[in-house]
């Protein structure tokens, strides 16, 4: 029984007498996770932040105690996380235990306990280490001065590199990118990530790229959010896409052809004339519905940025 009469439930793999931080033990020392306070049911490493906090964070910043004697010669922290990312890579987020990733590593499951308490703080170093992706390939150039992601050239119409829509256009695209390699980051609630490393080195180079807009600080975590969450809604239509022709066996194209009759029948009855009279290529697959919302973004923050500019100026006369 967890505090306040919530009952908990095992954590995947759970390990005996490793009961850490806010975890706790039952009576033959099997270890529960921290179970939800809303819920009563343990976590189970589908949230970020919802493991041992404490732990996580000793993990992240490298204060933690480091296993002295058990494991097997060569297992580490890192390749703990490696392997980790590689399964859900692969399979999803559902596949990663501490059991299959033992296996995956050669070794015992009792062994990775002493590295990492269990699948919720292994999902906290998970998300650090993929976020940072993208900072170790230039890790001394701030997010402005970066190229755009695939090497593209920037277009003559463009600002030139240290410009903040340059910096915003490349964050979009650095994440879209991170999102398609990793697609179970879309599978896992990050309202409460753990902040490692990565994810704040991330933040400053965002900030500071940003800053030239003259925006309010809170408003710069606006701008942030807004482009993030852009991002990631386009990515997770896509993600669904492909995993609706995983799980039906059916492409996208034979989908739409089974509707084909019934959408012309309604197209004729003269009920929608608003889309009956839209052009054939109104949903064409070659329109970058990505560019475009990225475009009308930074737009919309120009308006902002020179707003804010207009204001200043009148302040000092």
């Amino acid at each position: 029984m967890a505090k306040d009469g919530a009952t908990t439930e095992p954590t995947d793999g759970a390990a005996a007498g490793t009961g850490a931080g806010t975890g706790t033990r039952t009576g033959t020392g099997t270890r529960t996770g921290t179970a939800s306070a809303a819920t009563g049911r343990t976590a189970d490493g589908t949230a970020a932040g919802s493991g041992d906090i404490a732990r996580s964070l000793e993990l992240l910043w490298g204060t933690g105690d480091r296993p002295s004697r058990g494991p097997k010669p060569g297992l580490t922290l890192d390749r703990i996380v490696t392997a980790a990312i590689a399964v859900a890579d692969a399979e999803g987020l559902s596949a990663v235990s501490m059991r299959r990733i033992s296996t995956e590593l050669g070794t015992g499951t009792m062994s990775l306990y002493r590295y990492v308490p269990g699948k919720a703080e292994l999902l906290d170093l998970m998300l650090d280490r993929v976020l940072g992706e993208p900072l170790s390939a230039e890790p001394d150039r701030p997010a402005a001065d970066r190229p755009v992601p695939g090497g593209h050239p920037v277009p003559a119409d463009r600002p030139v590199p240290g410009d903040w829509r340059v910096a915003i256009d490349t964050m979009a695209r650095t994440y879209l990118d991170n999102l398609r390699r990793h697609p179970w980051l879309l599978k896992i609630n990050q309202a409460r990530t753990v902040l490692g490393p990565s994810a704040l080195r991330g933040l400053e180079l965002s900030l500071t790229a940003l800053r030239s807009m003259g925006l309010r600080d809170p408003e710069l975590i606006g701008v942030i959010i807004t482009v993030n969450s852009f991002v990631e809604g386009l990515a997770r239509t896509q993600a669904d896409a492909a995993e609706a022709v995983a799980q039906t066996g059916l492409s996208d194209e034979e989908f739409w052809e089974n509707q084909r009759p019934y959408l012309e029948r309604a197209m004729l009855s003269g009920a929608y004339p608003t889309m009956a009279g839209m052009s054939e290529d109104t949903f064409s697959a070659d329109f970058d519905h990505f560019t475009f919302g990225l475009r009308r973004l930074i737009a919309g923050f120009e308006a902002l940025v020179a707003e804010r500019a207009a204001e200043a100026a009148t302040d000092r006369t």
